[in-house]
């Protein structure tokens, strides 16, 4: 099953054409069950679940659920259970958020990359490897931030292809999707939040601040599930 560099580049070049359910369902058609798909349940996840079950329902949607999240963030994932009607699995760390919390502390500021891997990179590599798939679907967009601006629509990262059927898409054709097709918003949009990630470094922007200060103190970004491509096999 494992992918050769080529391949990516090969993907990309054919979806570029495409609109964004266009690919999800080529993607689909042509590799089978090579397709898995990830899902954060943040701001804007119903796009991509809209897109999945509109297209290609049987994808698997791999949900990595650190313990740390937002309580209106699992509320949103049993709104849209209901809602759409997809193929989720429901993935963990292997110490829970107590036990990391009693042992390591505040894991988040004093090491993050280690939280990163117990809490998103080693529960991944693990869905990746149970579920089978080696395509894998994301909903990153070039316009979220700087670490994203340049990405390619499929690169490879380790033995897996990344792909990103709706990485060109901006705020505006965002929006449309969530007005005409009636998706059901995170609960703290309207709160202020412009980016959604676990309770302990998600903030609400202050006056004139762009969302990737809102993350991590502003420090970094990415979560740790996509940094670094080229590089990050996703083991520990």
């Amino acid at each position: 099953m494992a992918t050769l560099i080529s391949e990516a580049s090969e993907i990309a070049e054919v979806l570029e054409s495409q609109k964004a359910g266009e690919r999800i369902a080529w993607l689909y058609q042509t590799f089978g069950d090579r397709v898995v798909a990830s899902s954060s349940f943040g701001l804007q996840a119903a796009v991509m679940l809209h897109l999945i079950a509109k297209h290609a329902p049987k994808i698997p949607v791999v949900f990595v659920d650190t313990g740390y999240l937002f309580s209106e963030t699992y509320r949103y994932i049993e709104e849209l259970k209901e809602k759409f009607e997809i193929d989720l699995r429901h993935y963990v760390p292997k110490m829970t958020a107590a036990h990391q919390d009693t042992i390591f502390g505040k894991l988040w500021e004093s090491d993050p990359q280690k939280y990163a891997k117990i809490n998103k990179v080693e529960p991944m590599n693990r869905a990746l490897q149970e579920v089978g798939g080696d395509i894998w679907l994301s909903g990153l967009r070039r316009s979220q931030s700087a670490t994203r601006a340049e990405r390619p629509l499929a690169e490879q990262q380790g033995s897996t292809v990344k792909v990103y059927p709706i990485l060109d898409w901006g705020e505006a054709q965002v929006s449309a999707c969530f007005c005409d097709e009636k998706l059901p918003p995170h609960p703290l949009k309207k709160e202020g939040y412009v980016t959604m990630g676990d309770w302990h470094s998600t903030r609400k922007p202050v006056a004139g601040e762009g969302a990737e200060g809102t993350r991590f103190n502003g420090q970094k970004y990415e979560c740790g599930l996509h940094e670094d491509s080229g590089q990050n096999d996703f083991q520990i």
